[in-house]
């Protein structure tokens, strides 16, 4: 599969760019670096999106579901739709993959994440307490995918 315009498809030699992104995205506890990145894109199945601008988006496709790893945007980049856009060029490429769910995780207290993702028609299908090191609990959310033919790119 090939990246839109603009975008990089992101492998292991990305791992301390995407991983910059994440740190200044996320806050303490919840950042993964480099070598996190890296061996997650060395991983079966897990494919990322990456904009030079300062965002990026990792997913996982096996057994017909999906699950977004992680998507991230720097501060200065939010509210100008790059997440939206991660996140939707994220669902086509899984429903190319032949995934049939998608699913993530996102912190109750993420009220501008959680309405992207309920704008997008993710459901919340569960809850995990305390799953964050902060303390937050984490709501599990789900979007029905319809398969679609796999990108030739």
């Amino acid at each position: 599969m090939t990246a839109p315009p603009g975008w990089e498809r992101a492998g292991p030699a990305h791992a301390a760019a995407l991983a910059a992104i994440h740190h200044e995205a996320f806050p303490p506890g919840q950042r993964w670096g480099p070598d996190a990145m890296a061996l997650q894109l060395e991983l079966p199945g897990v494919f990322a999106l990456y904009d030079k601008r300062g965002g990026m988006v990792m997913a996982r496709v096996a057994a017909g579901e999906a699950e977004i790893l992680t998507l991230a945007v720097l501060p200065e980049q939010r509210r100008q739709g790059l997440a939206r856009a991660l996140l939707m060029e994220a669902v086509r490429q899984c429903a190319a993959l032949a995934a049939e769910a998608l699913f993530l995780e996102v912190a109750t207290r993420n009220a501008p994440a959680r309405a992207l993702y309920e704008a997008l028609g993710f459901a919340q299908v569960g809850l995990r307490r305390g799953y964050y090191a902060d303390g937050d609990d984490a709501l599990v959310m789900r979007l029905a995918l319809t398969p679609s033919p796999a990108n030739p790119g």
